[in-house]
């Protein structure tokens, strides 16, 4: 997140409690322009009950694990599905996710091949999935550029109309207006 958004990489290492957050205006280069909310939840166990406040009203998720990490990897079912049980989407088949096989710059340490993840993603209905590396920014963008188009590609002008408040109506009316001494 923080290699996409301000393009840096710090090798000090620092799980993530709870939550992080992060913006970014993103010009889609079709005419259209994102401004993406990014929100890093913590991995471990221990933190997953936290996941509620910050997946409500999502309109994509990015699904993270570590290549040199079997475990990172077998945690991506329930990453997924306590995602969709919490978001609740009107179609949980179609929700764009991206999925992010991090670390492939750590030559001869890999424990998750490519070929493994890519059928996961074939599994859950064609998830597109990347091969990423923070620390070369490798991919980063293309795994964030493709959740962002694919969220927006989905929503609709129902989406649009309820993203914005309900019109205030002003009467012209005399009888309906009050003097007011500004």
């Amino acid at each position: 997140m923080h290699q996409y958004v301000r393009g840096t990489f710090s090798t000090q290492y620092k799980a993530t409690i709870g939550a992080d957050f992060m913006k970014k205006v993103v010009d889609l280069g079709d005419g259209r322009v994102a401004d993406v909310s990014c929100w890093d939840t913590a991995g471990q166990e221990r933190f997953q009950s936290l996941g509620v406040a910050f997946y409500r009203g999502a309109d994509c998720c990015i699904l993270c694990f570590d290549v040199t990490s079997v475990r990172s990897f077998e945690n991506l079912e329930s990453w997924r599905d306590e995602f969709l049980i919490q978001v609740g989407p009107r179609d949980p088949e179609s929700f764009p996710f991206v999925v992010v096989g991090n670390k492939v710059d750590m030559e001869g340490k890999r424990a998750v091949s490519q070929k493994r993840a890519m059928e996961w993603c074939a599994s859950k209905g064609n998830i597109p999935y990347f091969e990423t590396s923070a620390k070369k920014n490798t991919n980063v963008d293309a795994a964030f550029r493709t959740v962002v188009i694919n969220a927006m590609d989905q929503e609709t002008e129902a989406d649009i109309a309820n993203d914005f408040p309900d019109p205030i109506r002003l009467s012209t009316d005399d009888h309906d207006s009050q003097d007011c001494a500004c």
